[in-house]
C-alpha cells in the first residue's frame, strides 16, 4: 500500500515502516508536477485578461492558491492524507 512512498521507507530492526518527514517532501514533488500545468494556464489566461482588461481578481487568487499547495504536506499527520492532497481544485 505504501510503494507511492517506496523512497521513504525505512528499515529498523527487521522492520519496515515509512518515514513521514520522507513521506511529506515525496508529496511536495508530486504536488509541485502536477501543479506546474495548472499555474502555465493560469499565466495564459492571466495573459489573456491583460490584454482584453478583464478583472484578473481570481486568476491571480487561483495562482496564489497553486502556490501554497505543497505547504499542505506540512500540516499532514498520516499516509492517507498525503495521498489526498491534489494541486487541482
Amino acid at each position: 500500500d505504501d510503494n507511492d512512498f517506496f523512497d521513504a521507507w525505512e528499515q529498523t530492526r527487521g522492520v519496515v515502516s515509512v518515514n513521514l518527514a520522507k513521506a511529506k517532501e515525496i508529496t511536495k514533488r508530486r504536488l509541485r508536477a502536477e501543479r506546474e500545468p495548472l499555474l502555465a494556464a493560469q499565466d495564459v489566461a492571466f495573459q489573456r485578461a491583460l490584454e482584453t482588461g478583464a478583472d484578473t481578481t481570481a486568476i491571480v487568487a487561483e495562482k496564489s492558491r497553486l502556490r501554497d499547495v505543497p505547504a499542505l504536506a506540512d500540516g499532514c499527520t498520516t499516509l492517507d492524507e498525503l495521498r489526498a492532497l491534489k494541486a487541482a481544485a
